[in-house]
């Protein structure tokens, strides 16, 4: 019996040394076990990798930044449709979501279909209100303050101990031991990402991390930990093992049931001393290491695809423990036509 074959547009091509996750998740669906795919790469820049990886990303398209608006997103998206029939879209970007949560209704009514987080769980979840999320939820959170000046971190040092931890809020997180590089970490972090910026308690202890899917009934489809082995100057996991911990599954387990989360999800964790798990941060997509879970035995990115499109998909239950990704990078060589053809016409 012949497999179905869906049309998915992914973004995320960016394979550099701070990945988007796009090409692991790419990598997830050509290895679906109930489905073929014909892979269209949304992208933003021209020298987006995954443009140029033909073996991964069957045909690529330019879409607009999300500054630029969703009616031009929108438009933009049509004519892609019109010419791809796209039956899936799985974004993978924070700063794109909240524009594809805004058009998923419009955009299934085109025939194309999304499985995101509700607008409501998308903001709750957010930097800036983490605090509020941890109270609502009972979950340990590390007390942080938005801030929009560099002075107003002064303020802290009288409640909050060096080293400080200084985020972007959506992407970006430096330790920072003094406020000079406080200082500096603000004026770099807010010139990319805008303010505000959060400034968060430093816990000390181990960091894992958990990728999943919640059917958005309060189930939990998948959930694979991860403790990082090798971390870049970014606080990128390069090396990372999959592990077998209780505690850490049932605070995700707990965190579906109470949010009825709906989506991929990425928790960042931090093990205190004492055992006790602090959540640092809820990123709303699959992560750059979401290829771990589908080489322990759990296709995140096909169960994710199989619950947008509506089809019935069996929760995971198991995934083999001591299992490691390591990253790695090399060269592609590509024809300047190439890359000319997608700056200029913004296909290839």
């Amino acid at each position: 019996m012949s497999k179905p074959r869906l049309t998915i547009g992914v973004t995320g091509l960016n394979a550099i040394d701070s990945p988007g996750p796009g090409v692991a998740v790419i990598r997830g669906l050509r290895e679906a076990a109930s489905f073929d795919v014909r892979i269209i790469g949304l992208s933003y820049e021209s020298l987006e990798p995954g443009i140029y990886m033909h073996d991964i990303v069957d045909k690529t398209y330019q879409i607009p930044y999300p500054s630029a608006g969703m009616e031009v997103l929108m438009t933009r998206l049509e004519y892609i449709h019109e010419q791809e029939k796209l039956d899936v879209i799985i974004p993978n970007f924070d700063a794109e979501l909240y524009s594809f949560i805004k058009l998923s209704d419009t955009l299934k009514k085109k025939g194309i279909h999304t499985f995101l987080p509700t607008m409501e769980q998308f903001e709750e979840r957010h930097k800036v209100n983490l605090n509020k999320f941890g109270n609502k939820y009972n979950i340990l959170v590390p007390e942080s303050k938005s801030v929009y000046s560099v002075n107003e971190v002064q303020q802290l040092e009288k409640d909050y101990d060096w080293p400080l931890v200084v985020k972007g809020k959506y992407y970006d997180a430096t330790l920072a031991y003094n406020f000079d590089q406080v200082k500096s970490a603000f004026n770099k972090i807010s010139a990319k990402w805008g303010l505000p910026i959060i400034i968060q308690k430093f816990v000390h202890g181990t960091e894992y991390n958990v990728t999943g899917l919640g059917d958005g009934e309060g189930n939990t489809v998948a959930a694979v930990p991860m403790r990082k082995q090798y971390i870049t100057d970014k606080g990128k996991a390069w090396g990372g093992i999959s592990i077998s911990d209780k505690e850490a599954l049932a605070l995700t387990k707990r965190f579906l049931s109470e949010t009825k989360w709906r989506g991929g999800f990425e928790l960042e964790l931090m093990k205190d001393k004492e055992g006790k798990y602090h959540l640092l941060e809820i990123n709303p997509r699959m992560p750059a290491w979401i290829y771990l879970a589908v080489g322990v035995g759990q296709n995140i990115p096909e169960a994710l695809t199989r619950l947008a499109m509506g089809w019935p998909t069996d929760a995971f239950t198991t995934y083999e423990v001591g299992k490691m990704f390591i990253r790695y990078a090399w060269d592609m060589i590509v024809d300047l036509h190439e890359f000319e053809q997608i700056s200029t016409n913004g296909e290839l």
